[in-house]
């Protein structure tokens, strides 16, 4: 939608890329776009089959190519279309956090939410509090 209108006082807007679940993840952002819910425009959204798909290499190569930050986008715990996926991809996000961690980079940079098809205001929320959060951490260091 469109962007919040929020920067900090030295201009840094943080990139963040989103990668969400074609599922439960993807209708929470399409609902927040029907109910014209805004959220900040600096979020790239990234459509994947299942977070289950969500390989520890994309996340790295994520903010390897500049993101300021990232979160994956889940279905609920136990409510899953692919039974566990969300488990799965659950598992590879605390995984990537500890290899953030040992090169030097804020694990908090990372994260992931779970959410229902109808809830485009969490959806928006999400976008803005990793927006502020990565914003008070400032630019990815790893940046080239």
């Amino acid at each position: 939608m469109s962007d919040n209108g929020k920067t900090s006082s030295n201009g840094f807007e943080p990139e963040i890329t989103a990668f969400m679940c074609n599922y439960c993840a993807y209708m929470s952002a399409d609902t927040a776009g029907t109910q014209r819910i805004q959220y900040p425009a600096n979020v790239k959204l990234v459509r994947l089959p299942c977070t289950g798909k969500t390989d520890i290499r994309y996340i790295l190569k994520a903010f390897e190519e500049g993101a300021d930050g990232v979160y994956i986008l889940a279905c609920p715990i136990g409510n899953c279309h692919h039974v566990r996926g969300n488990e799965r991809g659950l598992r590879r996000v605390q995984k990537a956090k500890q290899i953030l961690k040992s090169v030097g980079l804020q694990e908090d940079r990372l994260d992931m939410f779970f959410m229902s098809g109808g809830q485009g205001q969490e959806f928006a929320d999400k976008a803005s509090e990793m927006t502020e959060r990565v914003r008070a951490l400032g630019p990815n260091p790893l940046k080239k």
